[in-house]
């Protein structure tokens, strides 16, 4: 368990934890899903449990559920926007009290699949296979699905994971860039409160510094969480989640 990271100032840069692997982004995201279905479940669930709690399946498919429903109280509120928006319209059947490693967990696991990929429509490089989880062979396919599976519940009104809502900041903070209308006019959304980056240029300065290559590439910038990194033009997009510096990649995200 770490500290509290804002307790005091000069707190924020020694709670950087090192790691030597790219595992640290796939714990930072572990760590987000875990505190958000932890929320909306009130489940007994964090980052070091993570993948037991969900390996029966049980959960997954309930959340296959709930994402069905509210998909369908969305349509219901908003047929406006709800007859632009792939929703799913089937939900899951599941198996509660399936134990960990039988058949019964492999069935709802396998169950909850189908269904990502039939009513979800996520794409294959997004999927996982029942033995990623349940025999732990892929615990990132597996992560992926499950923030991509939010992505695309968000847009109907499901609460988000706090790197979906950071997803979608950069990209209204892009199209404003860009003087692109703003996304999703039609859909109102709770507003944003911007996040604390009062501490994120004080951490990526103290990450720069840990730099040991041989030639070393100057960090400048730009505004509040928006780099440029040596002589590229491009933008890269950072914040904090916890103790970790998440940088924007792709459709993805990094740990800086």
């Amino acid at each position: 368990s770490y500290g509290t990271m804002w307790g005091a100032p000069g707190t924020a840069v020694r709670s950087i934890r090192p790691y030597q692997s790219s595992q640290q982004y796939l714990y930072a995201m572990k760590e987000d899903l875990a505190e958000w279905l932890k929320e909306m479940y009130d489940l007994d669930i964090e980052v070091g449990t993570f993948m037991e709690v969900l390996e029966t399946g049980a959960v997954l498919c309930s959340h296959a559920n709930n994402v069905t429903h509210v998909a369908g109280e969305f349509a219901r509120a908003r047929p406006d926007v709800a007859c632009h928006l792939p929703l799913p319209t089937a939900g899951v059947t599941c198996n509660l009290t399936a134990q960990p490693g039988t058949f019964q967990a492999r069935d709802n696991v396998s169950n909850f699949i189908r269904w990502c990929r039939k009513e979800m429509d996520i794409q294959d490089v997004l999927m996982f296979e029942t033995e990623d989880l349940v025999l732990r062979k892929n615990e990132k396919n597996f992560v992926l699905c499950l923030l991509e599976l939010a992505r695309r519940a968000a847009r109907f009104g499901m609460r988000a994971p706090t790197l979906v809502q950071m997803e979608e900041e950069i990209e209204e903070e892009m199209r404003q860039e860009l003087d692109l209308p703003p996304a999703d006019s039609s859909l109102s959304r709770p507003s944003r409160k911007p996040r604390d980056l009062h501490h994120l240029d004080q951490m990526v300065q103290h990450l720069v510094s840990r730099c040991t290559c041989p030639v070393q590439f100057p960090m400048v910038k730009l505004s509040d969480g928006k780099y440029r990194v040596g002589d590229s033009d491009s933008l890269i997009f950072v914040r904090i989640l916890r103790e970790h510096v998440m940088v924007r990649v792709g459709g993805g995200w990094d740990t800086l």
